[in-house]
């Protein structure tokens, strides 16, 4: 029994299940019965999947082997090399079929050490790489989402709110002012003093004078503030045109004209924006991200919502290359899931014959590994039990804390499958 606890939960937390069930033992003693267990019975697969594990993910990978057929993982090895899988390839040489992701190492070691095989790429692996291919693509072609959904002007700040105003809203020290007249008459108009008023306010009476003085504002208004060139005066189109692209965030439209030569401050940019915002004319829609358009691209049509739908008809219709692409991506996702890898050649043509760099690197990638991809896309084997199996071992490996060595997982992930 406590070999079987060690198996499921290894040495400290199975000493303490075993505590509960009475049988006092030792974390140590634990691990010692597990590591006591005999090997699995040797079993040589027909098909067998290979995939990569990480012991210390970027550092240390190792190679787990399953027998696709039953789903039941068969060996484990401490590392990915192309000779030690090609050498565990050999000493079974009833392997028929290998079925592996796009990795080298795997490659070269199914080819040296089972070469009568058939290698399967796995179409899970295959279409994350055109997915990564058709990203690239569309933000190429970024400026084509924002000509389309840019709206043809900018949205411009509204004037000030008294009428034949000549000073701005947004200017701090008009601003300023018009807050200072409005709260002295409001004041006056409630019953208050100017002494009282100049108490409440902490103003010199000179100033609530003036400011009691003048039926508007502008009254106060001094020629210095007028027509005044600013810092921000250069940089007033960017801001108009990345606001109509949809950015209106000011912090970050002041880090880009500040890479732009800038030398304003974060307020001034603010201030100006902030008639924007109340415009009773909305800014134009953001253009959606290359992220989105892609994932749009990677959908099957009868799923996409009907609002995602026609945002991605308008996209295609002003952009003839993303167009050519969503055929193509459709093109093979219909070969993957219908397997029919006797079209890829002719898919290969097809995308060569368009201007879609990205994607032909894609190309180029599988013409390099033609053979394993086209039986990924003709055999109905795949790496999924694999994957499945690897996802178990992080849990595994996360349960014993990363301290456990490889034997000791090796044992738990093939005895306790």
């Amino acid at each position: 029994m406590l070999a079987e606890v060690g198996l499921a939960l290894a040495g400290r937390a199975g000493a303490r299940l075993a505590d509960v069930f009475g049988a006092k033992a030792s974390r140590n003693t634990v691990l010692r019965l597990v590591d006591a267990l005999p090997e699995p019975p040797p079993h040589v697969p027909r098909v067998v999947g290979v995939d990569e594990y990480a012991m210390r993910k970027g550092r240390v990978y190792g190679t787990v082997l399953v027998d696709v057929e039953t789903g039941r993982p068969v060996d484990l090895l401490p590392d990915r090399e192309a000779g030690k899988v090609a050498a565990w390839l050999a000493e079974r040489p009833g392997i028929e079929v290998v079925c592996r992701d796009r990795a080298p190492f795997f490659a070269e070691g199914a080819r040296t050490g089972a070469p009568t095989a058939v290698q399967v790429a796995d179409r899970f692996h295959l279409w994350r790489n055109l997915g990564e291919a058709a990203e690239r693509c569309v933000s190429r072609h970024r400026q084509c989402l924002r000509a389309t959904f840019t709206a043809s002007e900018p949205t411009k700040a509204p004037a000030p709110a008294e009428s034949g105003s000549p000073w701005p809203t947004g200017h701090r020290f008009a601003d300023r002012t018009r807050a200072k007249h409005a709260t002295v008459h409001a004041l006056l108009a409630a019953g208050h003093s100017r002494r009282s008023i100049q108490r409440q306010l902490g103003m010199t009476y000179g100033t609530v004078q003036r400011l009691a003085n003048a039926a508007r504002p502008e009254e106060l208004f001094q020629g210095q503030w007028q027509n005044r060139r600013t810092k921000l005066d250069d940089f007033k189109a960017h801001l108009h045109e990345r606001w109509a692209e949809g950015c209106t965030n000011a912090w970050t439209l002041w880090e880009e004209i500040k890479q732009h030569g800038y030398t304003g401050g974060y307020g001034a940019v603010r201030a100006y924006l902030q008639p924007f915002r109340t415009s009773p004319t909305a800014p134009a829609a953001r253009p959606p991200s290359p992220r989105t358009v892609t994932g749009w691209i990677l959908t099957h049509p009868d799923t996409l919502p009907e609002s995602e739908r026609l945002k991605f008809k308008s996209v295609l219709a002003g952009c003839p290359e993303l167009d050519a692409l969503t055929g193509h991506v459709r093109t093979f996702g219909q070969m993957l899931t219908q397997l029919q890898g006797d079209q890829l050649p002719q898919w290969i043509k097809a995308v060569r014959a368009d201007d879609l760099p990205s994607l032909h690197a894609f190309v180029n990638g599988l013409e390099r590994d033609l053979a394993a991809v086209t039986a990924g896309l003709t055999l109905p084997w795949s790496s999924g039990v694999v994957e499945g199996h690897v996802n178990r071992i992080k849990m595994i490996k996360r349960q014993m804390y990363g301290r456990a060595g490889f034997n000791l997982l090796r044992k738990r992930v093939l005895l306790a499958s």
